[in-house]
């Protein structure tokens, strides 16, 4: 897979994450020495250190099983279940597996009947979930059959040109088969029947996603080459000055505008040349005003703004510091950070706050933001163009951190050292060590630590804050998985 492929030096494939080969034979032989079984070293390996993973949109009107769905595709119950639109709403993201390959799926379900009409509500929805996917579950009541609410989404599936599967959901017995075969009507290609909520049919069905779904993403990260120009998006909450500030960084030094085929709906990303290098700022333009729906119009936005940063590297998150800091701006960060984007904070209207404001922001900052503390800030005027010139270094800080890899020996032997200054506490007697660990990939950083027993989460935080003392990791979030000997790999 080419989301494997690492500049380590040696230039070859491998699936050893970001270590060369060399480095990882030195590795598994420590981690022999220490009674761990090759096979869980090598597959906790494999698990962090997979690059950008396919993204499955899982759509299709309300209540025909599509949360269900992603429950038995994840293997977990997690999405939320009900059986009224509007339940699922701020967490639409899961990591899946499925035949040993990873990809996540985006669970679109749950959302309000409108004064608009279901029709307009489900466009808005699959379009925005569609457009962040490398492939789609389109999933249909085979019991109620097409309706035209289906039709609707199959006209948006067919524009998007995108790899479909279409599920025929509550078959739950040969009887339903039938039901099943009538879909093809459709004409978006073969029905499979499946019972999401006993698990009949899902194997065959994601088989068959599997095929859809490419290796990789489509879209390669990187700064040249193959990569093109680095990407950015623009995300805030509604009427922040995303487009006020992309107008005042575009300014006269504009590149070109590509504007999408498709409906007037469709985003339009821009190529702007800062700093004598062409960026591309990912469109995160605000909800259309036809899907300026009461209560869901947060979801949507949350949608487009999944999307975008699904297409990008950098999240530069604008925040209106005229106004205190809301939930919607909290979500924001935690969205941007769970993809695992670099992170940019920019406050804009910073010109027209007083010291009183400035001393309450500043307090803000602290409480709410602090577990991004480590995101480089940048004060701006989108309207006088105040600090503009400081947006581009902070970007490349960013990068530079989202990029950064640490090799193993200098790992272990600060991981060393840091055990032996401040041991994990004791808990029931025992006390568990780190004995080791190696950063199995970039973009974002991420470790995985070999450990004598259960570490907490606040003794995982500490490690994270020292390795940005020691390493820096400017701008990017750090993801730390901890694998822990079993008890038979003791045995010598």
């Amino acid at each position: 897979m080419n989301d494997h492929i690492h500049s380590d030096g040696s230039g070859e494939e491998h699936d050893h994450g970001a270590l060369g080969d060399a480095e990882f034979a030195e590795f598994m032989e420590l981690a022999a020495e220490e009674g761990f079984d090759p096979e869980d070293v090598e597959g906790a390996i494999e698990a962090a250190g997979h690059g950008p993973l396919p993204v499955l949109a899982v759509v299709g009107r309300p209540n025909v099983g599509k949360s269900t769905l992603v429950n038995r595709i994840i293997g977990r119950r997690e999405a939320v279940v009900e059986d009224k639109p509007g339940v699922t709403r701020d967490r639409v993201t899961y990591e899946a597996e499925w035949a040993g390959r990873r990809f996540k799926v985006v669970d679109t379900g749950g959302w309000e009947q409108d004064v608009l009409g279901i029709d307009a509500s489900v466009a808005a929805q699959a379009e925005y979930a569609i457009e962040a996917a490398d492939a789609v579950v389109f999933v249909v009541d085979a019991k109620v059959g097409v309706t035209d609410t289906d039709e609707a989404v199959v006209r948006l599936l067919r524009k998007a040109n995108k790899p479909v599967v279409l599920c025929a959901n509550k078959v739950d017995g040969p009887s339903g088969e039938a039901d099943a075969t009538a879909l093809w009507s459709l004409g978006i290609g073969e029905p499979h029947p499946v019972s999401s909520l006993h698990g009949r049919g899902t194997g065959d069905m994601l088989d068959a996603v599997l095929e859809a779904l490419p290796e990789a993403p489509e879209q390669t990260f990187g700064g040249s080459g193959i990569g093109g120009p680095r990407r950015i998006a623009l995300i805030g909450r509604p009427n922040v000055g995303k487009s006020s500030l992309l107008n005042k960084v575009a300014g006269e030094d504009r590149v070109v505008v590509n504007e999408m085929a498709g409906t007037t709906r469709d985003p339009v990303d821009e190529l702007i040349e800062l700093g004598g290098v062409i960026w591309k700022f990912v469109d995160t333009a605000g909800i259309r005003k036809r899907v300026h729906l009461q209560q869901g119009a947060d979801y949507y936005a949350s949608l487009r703004t999944a999307a975008a940063v699904e297409k990008a590297e950098v999240a530069v998150i604008l925040i209106d510091a005229s106004e205190s800091i809301s939930v919607q701006d909290q979500r924001i960060v935690t969205m941007a950070v769970d993809a695992g984007r670099a992170l940019v904070i920019a406050y804009n209207k910073w010109d027209t706050l007083d010291e009183e404001r400035r001393y309450y922001l500043e307090r803000e900052i602290e409480t709410e933001f602090g577990q991004v503390a480590w995101a480089p800030r940048v004060n701006v005027s989108a309207t006088t163009g105040r600090h503009m010139e400081k947006l581009v270094p902070a970007i490349e800080t960013a990068l530079a951190g989202w990029e950064t890899r640490v090799p193993t020996g200098r790992l272990n032997a600060f991981l060393g050292e840091l055990v032996a200054a401040h041991p994990h506490p004791i808990r029931g007697g025992k006390q568990p060590r780190i004995l080791f660990g190696t950063q199995a990939g970039t973009r974002p950083p991420r470790f995985v630590l070999f450990a004598s027993g259960f570490i907490e989460a606040g003794y995982r935080r500490f490690i994270e804050r020292r390795l940005r003392e020691e390493f820096g990791f400017e701008g990017t979030p750090i993801h730390i998985s901890v694998r822990v000997r079993e008890k038979r790999g003791r045995k010598k």
